[in-house]
């Protein structure tokens, strides 16, 4: 069976020139763009535009990652080029979220226009296992070809936010939290997710790792340097990379399990080739080189895997968000965001919780621009996971 490729490119920076030779090597060594597109093709550029946030904070796609690629396919005769994603919070539209994190200037430079994620379309899909419907941006359904544009993160549902969960951007708008409610644990929500990847199907997958974001992702963490571009046409195969390189098991990430499961991808080490510009190496020789074993993601044990005799007191053992009150401002955007139809957050003096009707899909901490909200193990939990990260 042949290997699902994963180029690892080494960019330190985000200087104009590291990072358009860190794309082109990598496209050269996928057997160059021609291969995945056609020139009269409609191709989206899809970055990661959860919310307005400036660059250096890695919540989004960094502009200069963004712009090598479009920069690339200019180059090369592709002139039919669009952008977009569905932000987390999509009032103002996608536009300004766009301009608040660096991608429209870019992309206005290189005549890239915004597609339409202001309206969507649902579509079925029949051979979806979990989910057979979707609601899609119109952006994403009148392309003929996707870029995924993703970022290197952590996230408080998935362990890690990287190329498969980037796609539920291809959802339309408010949608997005309607599949929250749906999909209310992290195992149901990336069967869903696979599903979805199954039925958009990127050719391409770009990860922006040179500076990744760790801890309370996937917008209220810290920045960390990976110094990393990754790429492949398989997200679950990448990222498996990515995985590995921070020291946490691939088959800990829902989004991995189910996608390999799924047939989006592979997770299995054996089934992938790393390559670099130096040549093909090992996963083991890839972790050693450019893996941070102290990244700060969660490595703990999914609770679901403990033993039958710990079921009754599983309520006393999972995370939970609170509120940071030195940091809030009392602006409501998490209460908006909470995608339960009777409210689990209410804004009183400070936004408070009602744990009994909070599903624990994070979308509050995921939508709060102060990073005032973070997520915790009770005592007992970390009494129990030693490998609980505060």
């Amino acid at each position: 069976m042949e290997k699902s490729k994963v180029v690892l490119l080494t960019c330190k920076d985000y200087e104009e020139e590291s990072v358009n030779k860190a794309i082109e090597d990598g496209i050269n060594l996928l057997g160059g763009i021609e291969l995945l597109f056609k020139r009269e093709e409609k191709i989206l550029l899809k970055p990661n535009l959860l919310a307005k946030a400036s660059p250096e904070k890695a919540v989004t796609t960094h502009p200069a990652v963004f712009k090598a690629v479009g920069k690339l396919l200019k180059e090369h005769g592709y002139d039919n080029l669009y952008y977009g994603d569905s932000p987390g919070n999509p009032i103002g539209g996608v536009e300004r979220v766009a301009a608040g994190c660096g991608i429209k200037k870019p992309a206005e430079e290189l005549n890239i226009i915004p597609a339409d994620f202001n309206k969507g379309t649902k579509v079925e899909f029949k051979e979806g296992i979990t989910e057979q419907s979707f609601i899609i941006s119109n952006g994403i359904l009148e392309c003929d070809g996707i870029i995924n544009i993703c970022k290197m993160k952590t996230h408080q549902l998935e362990r890690i936010t990287g190329a498969a969960k980037n796609m539920f951007g291809a959802v339309y708008g408010l949608n997005k939290g309607a599949f929250h409610a749906k999909f209310t644990d992290a195992d149901s929500f990336a069967r869903m997710i696979a599903d979805l990847n199954n039925f958009i199907k990127p050719r391409l997958h770009i990860m922006d790792g040179v500076i990744a974001m760790e801890g309370n992702g996937p917008q209220s963490g810290t920045p960390v340097e990976m110094g990393l571009i990754l790429m492949s046409k398989d997200p679950i195969a990448l990222d498996t990379v990515f995985c590995n390189l921070i020291n946490l098991k691939p088959e800990l990430v829902p989004t991995n399990r189910f996608g390999y499961e799924y047939g989006v991808g592979t997770m299995k080490n054996d089934d992938i080739e790393i390559d670099t510009v130096q040549g093909c190496l090992t996963m083991e020789d890839a972790v050693r080189k450019y893996g941070n074993e102290k990244y700060n993601v969660y490595r703990g044990t999914d609770r679901k895997t403990q033993i039958k005799l710990l079921q009754p007191i599983q309520p006393l053992l999972q995370k939970k968000p609170y509120i940071i009150k030195d940091k809030c401002v009392k602006c409501g955007i998490c209460v908006d965001s909470c995608p339960v139809d009777k409210k689990a957050i209410t804004l009183e003096s400070y936004p408070q919780y009602n744990y009994k009707l909070c599903i624990r899909c994070y979308c509050c901490q995921e939508m709060c621009p102060q990073k005032a909200i973070d997520v915790k193990a009770p005592f007992l939990a970390r009494i129990m996971d030693r490998n609980w990260k505060l």
